[in-house]
């Protein structure tokens, strides 16, 4: 678990918003002086205001007793478990990214997907005798050579509830030569790290108090079960994967595969096991357009993408994963086993 004085995104250019504590409720607006636009007799103004007196009562005002939000830990999988429906949380937690210094790259409440820009985590630039005199003059100087990016997705769980998922993936700037006068950017270990400490930030915008955020967080934490093994095996004449997990497990852990793979889930049902994901082949390379090409508007040319379908089935406590082409159909390509390959790797 990282320190909360080692995060540090505000850079991109949004402050923090001003915010009502999470262990409380917003003030209601009074209106006991409050002129009525419109006529009313006496009565009605009267059973209008014991009507605002009863709100006031009942806990508008109040501590928010909100304990729904659990911190779930198994294996290198984490989560957050809301009892509350996906649509009631889509703006708090898009708004806990803005209010953490991030921009949203995208934004689909219809997938349950929302992933954020690439930013840069301030708090890892030395705080050395320059940095902090000149520094705060031309803050734009220093980089810590480091990007991250979040993808976070919402979905559905059994109970009627709304599991939370945070993927992290990172970057880095290398030289590519001894002289050291050019760099590159290329992918770094995501940071488990930072996943947890931002389910836990979460868990305190969603109404858990700090103090109670901590426990839970460490209280899953002592847990250190093992995932189930992964392996590729032939069926039909087909890759897949195997786990020997339930359906809920395997669901789960592939879903996570994804999103920490840089697939991009277009849809899924649970109901049949069914993520349907958009691959681009990382062997292709991206051209940048000529002069004229941009001159006249034409843009970067978008890289060939396939779509194909990643099925999980269970049978007992046995789980496959496929992948079948666009229309569900096996697939034997050279893409759909890349697939299979870059799945079983991530679920080992």
């Amino acid at each position: 678990m990282l320190e909360p004085d080692k995060i540090d995104y505000r850079s991109s250019g949004r402050g923090v918003s001003l915010e009502v504590p999470p262990d409380l409720t917003q003030l209601p607006g009074q209106s006991r002086y409050v002129v009525p636009t419109t006529g009313v007799s006496a009565t009605d103004y009267a059973a209008g205001q014991a009507a605002a007196q009863a709100a006031t009562s009942t806990g508008t005002t109040a501590t928010n007793q909100i304990a729904d939000v659990h911190y779930e830990h198994a294996g290198d999988e984490r989560w957050l478990s809301v009892d509350r429906p996906a649509d009631k949380l889509w703006g708090p937690v898009r708004d806990f990214w803005l209010d953490n210094g991030f921009l949203m790259a995208v934004d689909q409440p219809t997938v349950g997907i929302m992933e954020t820009d690439w930013a840069e985590n301030r708090a890892k630039i030395p705080q050395d005798f320059i940095r902090s005199t000149i520094g705060k003059v031309f803050d734009s100087l220093y980089s810590t050579g480091q990007r991250d990016q979040f993808r976070t997705r919402l979905e559905r769980n059994a109970k009627g509830g709304t599991n939370i998922y945070i993927t992290h993936k990172g970057m880095e700037e290398v030289y590519t030569n001894n002289r050291k006068d050019s760099t590159i950017w290329q992918p770094r270990p995501r940071d488990p790290g930072l996943e947890a400490e931002f389910l836990r930030r979460l868990m305190v915008k969603l109404g858990i108090s700090q103090e109670q955020a901590k426990a839970q967080v460490a209280q899953a934490e002592q847990s250190q079960a093992r995932p189930a093994a992964a392996r590729v095996v032939q069926l039909a004449g087909q890759s897949a994967v195997q786990i020997d997990d339930d359906f809920d497990r395997a669901w789960r852990r592939v879903g996570l595969a994804l999103d920490r793979t840089g697939f991009s889930v277009e849809d899924r049902n649970r109901t049949q096991g069914t993520y349907f994901v958009r691959y681009v082949d990382p062997t292709l390379q991206k051209k940048e357009p000529g002069f004229f090409g941009k001159l006249f508007g034409r843009g970067t040319p978008q890289l060939p993408t396939s779509r194909y379908q990643v099925k999980v089935s269970t049978q007992g406590q046995t789980s496959t994963v496929t992948v079948l082409d666009g229309n569900g159909n096996p697939t034997a390509d050279a893409d759909a086993q890349r697939i299979v390959k870059v799945l079983a790797d991530e679920l080992k």
